[in-house]
């Protein structure tokens, strides 16, 4: 694999992981978890459990970022944090 790869890989596994360390998460009235990822709007999730509101919000950050990519959107947010 060419070098450029594996340093766009980890670059988003870094991007991803270091997002989802900013996440909030809060326990709603209906006892459903709600977490979100506040410097990307639109980035939230809601869930049974807390593992899987993790796991969702997870999923929609990659799919946000694949919408980014896909559509040549400039990504800020990959700026230094």
């Amino acid at each position: 694999m060419p070098k450029n790869y594996i340093y766009n890989l980890i670059m988003l596994i870094d991007f991803i992981s270091k997002k989802l360390d900013t996440a909030k998460y809060k326990l709603l009235k209906d006892k459903t978890y709600f977490g979100e990822i506040p410097s990307l709007r639109g980035v939230w999730a809601n869930a049974k459990t807390l593992e899987d509101c993790r796991e969702e919000l997870k999923e929609v950050l990659e799919g946000w970022l694949i919408l980014r990519i896909s559509q040549f959107l400039i990504l800020v947010c990959l700026l230094p944090l």
